[in-house]
């Protein structure tokens, strides 16, 4: 995705920054991605959810990398974000990501001091216009009931509640959040 594509949402500050958005390749660091991971998801540990990304280990950032198709953020040539877009699983958990035409997102985060600049927007974006390429009708993603600012965050960009589920060894609820993908006309 080129910058020149890039339309902010709704009062998001634009990064002024050139960041490249590409596949996670053989040469890129599974150490720098958990690490990036863990400073992202530190904040919601601090509030007490156990996100899996919080503290996972090297080994599983890289089978939920290989899960699906896995995203990096580069800025300044450094790692400054990350995003994985998984398609439909038939034992998907939870069941609406096992939805026929559905793809979901996992693994998203963005460098603390780079949030709130627009690249978690264009990082959805990315793989929103990924998954349609894929084929898929529908995007989803899930998050713990009782972070509300991201709630809120997912809302502005039009993805709305479609079920609930509570993981195994979660200390909290998610609620699945889901965006009608629809179909680019013209150019």
């Amino acid at each position: 995705m080129r910058a020149g594509k890039f339309k902010p949402a709704p009062g998001a500050p634009l990064i002024l920054v050139p960041v490249e958005i590409r596949r996670l390749g053989p040469a890129d660091s599974l150490e720098e991605l958990t690490l990036l991971l863990h400073r992202a998801y530190s904040v919601l540990g601090g509030m007490g959810f156990n996100y899996t990304a919080v503290d996972q280990p090297v080994e599983r950032t890289r089978e939920r990398a290989l899960d699906g198709e896995c995203y990096v953020a580069i800025e300044d040539g450094r790692l400054a974000g990350t995003v994985t877009l998984g398609l439909v699983d038939a034992m998907a958990d939870p069941p609406e990501y096992g939805r026929p035409g559905m793809a979901y997102v996992t693994q998203f985060a963005v460098e603390p001091a780079l949030q709130g600049k627009g690249l978690g927007s264009r990082l959805l974006r990315h793989v929103e216009e990924r998954a349609r390429e894929l084929g898929a009708r529908e995007i989803a993603l899930d998050t713990a009931e009782g972070a509300t600012h991201l709630i809120r965050y997912y809302e502005a960009r039009g993805y709305s509640g479609i079920g609930r589920v509570r993981f195994g060894g979660k200390t909290y609820r998610s609620i699945v959040l889901g965006k009608p993908l629809t179909r680019r006309t013209g150019a």
